[in-house]
């Protein structure tokens, strides 16, 4: 799936990431007699040690030929560059960040990637084992084909749209920049406890409300509230990969065009559920069900609109609540990403 030339030229800018306004970054490239045969990055995300007190560094953005030497001398020139900074480990792949894609897949193979989500070739795995690294973490993405909550979850959502101080609402795209801050306020209180979480700052939080306004589709984020205050809050985006499959990377001369009319007319057939968080003081017995209100939510919304399917992407592989709610619902996990480590 050819990514958009522009968005990959902004990811690397240190004018437009922010990244790399509270992170050390550096690029390789691999050459054999002139030829390009692979590339890594090699990043130290200090807001990432700082909350998690530790003294990790990152690989990102691994492409290589199926050779083992140029796999190692890519890894081994990332470790070396980190560890001459002070880090005692090295985890990837995270381009850059766990804010975008991360991870090599391991199963999946037979389809392609959701947006934001990575397609690498199987003989990766091998190539960074090869290298001395273990596998430190598996992500699960998961199929929801259209289709109602099933009837014991289901009660639960009637007996919580019953109630009066519960209210579901779709994005207010007129104030979405307050809507984005509202959705980052409730992620960052309902996964601060998660493995890998880093909280967005304040030009992050600016970067996803540009980001984000191109492509939302309002009706796929629905916030819930009780008595007037956010409870909790479900992150879906059409796929724009859906859109973009034939562009070659480009918006010119006609590009731009296409994917105006296939994001705002005819629309996309699927989406990915980015992510979905409940306010930890509302998870209780009363309020048992929002997570399934959400889904719901979405369910409705997205079928009206003409979504055939949607991944819920990515969960920790032992994050067994959120996984086990998932399965509830009828999904299907259907690709698992890996997140390896190696001490420096």
């Amino acid at each position: 799936m050819p990514p958009l030339l522009r968005l990959q030229r902004e990811l690397f800018s240190q004018k437009h990431n922010p990244f790399f306004q509270h992170a050390d970054v550096q690029l390789f490239l691999a050459r054999r007699d002139d030829r390009v045969v692979g590339r890594i990055s090699a990043q130290i995300d200090h807001e990432h040690n700082r909350y998690h007190n530790e003294r990790t560094g990152f690989f990102g953005f691994f492409e290589c030929e199926n050779d083992t030497a140029v796999a190692s001398a890519l890894l081994n020139t990332a470790e070396e560059w980190l560890r001459d900074r002070g880090m005692d480990r090295i985890r990837g792949p995270l381009n850059f960040s766990v804010n975008g894609e991360v991870g090599f897949l391991v199963t999946g193979f037979d389809s392609p990637p959701q947006i934001l989500m990575p397609y690498t070739h199987a003989y990766y795995l091998s190539l960074v084992e090869a290298s001395g690294y273990g596998r430190v973490q598996d992500l699960y993405a998961w199929r929801w084909d259209s289709q109602p909550v099933p009837a014991g979850p289901a009660r639960l959502v009637r007996e919580l749209r019953s109630r009066p101080e519960v209210r579901v609402r779709i994005a207010d795209m007129k104030r979405f920049d307050e809507e984005v801050r509202t959705i980052l306020d409730l992620y960052n209180e309902a996964w601060s406890e998660n493995w890998g979480y880093v909280p967005a700052t304040e030009a992050e939080a600016r970067q996803m409300s540009r980001d984000l306004k191109f492509i939302a589709d309002p009706h796929l984020v629905p916030f819930v509230e009780i008595d007037g205050r956010p409870a909790g809050v479900a992150l879906a985006v059409p796929n724009l990969n859906e859109a973009i499959h034939d562009l070659n990377g480009k918006l010119f001369p006609f590009g731009l065009l296409k994917l105006l009319w296939r994001l705002k007319v005819r629309r996309p057939r699927n989406g990915r559920l980015l992510l979905l968080g409940v306010r930890k003081e509302f998870r209780t017995r009363r309020y048992a069900g929002l997570a399934y209100l959400l889904c719901d939510e979405i369910y409705r919304q997205a079928n009206q609109r003409g979504y055939e399917w949607a991944e819920f992407s990515w969960t920790l592989e032992d994050n067994h609540l959120i996984n086990s709610l998932i399965s509830k619902i009828g999904c299907r996990h259907y690709k698992t990403y890996r997140i390896y480590e190696k001490p420096l």
